[in-house]
């Protein structure tokens, strides 16, 4: 007597292979040409974002501590909210200005 496979183990099994799979091929990010994540910088350097705006690097951990110096794009009425002491994402994209 053979034994007949469910159709629905073998489903799942390939299924848990495919994710296991994906799951080890990570995807790797690269940061845009002549630019470096924060985290890779170090304290004290200053930075200048996509956006425009220049910074100093405090301290850098999962989220980077940062002084926002100067911020041309934002209108004159909100330069408070964003000069002065901040919290970013550690893997944003900056430029190292020496």
């Amino acid at each position: 007597m053979t034994r007949r496979r469910n159709p629905l183990a073998t489903k799942t099994r390939k299924i848990a292979k495919l994710a296991t799979k994906a799951l080890k091929n990570k995807i790797r990010v690269k940061p845009a040409k002549g630019y470096k994540y924060l985290k890779d910088c170090s304290p004290g350097s200053i930075f200048k974002t996509q956006s425009g705006l220049k910074g100093i690097l405090i301290e850098c951990t999962v989220n980077a501590k940062v002084i926002i110096i100067d911020a041309p794009s934002v209108q004159l009425e909100d330069a408070n909210y964003y000069l002065g002491k901040h919290n970013i994402g550690a893997e944003t994209e900056v430029k190292e200005i020496t």
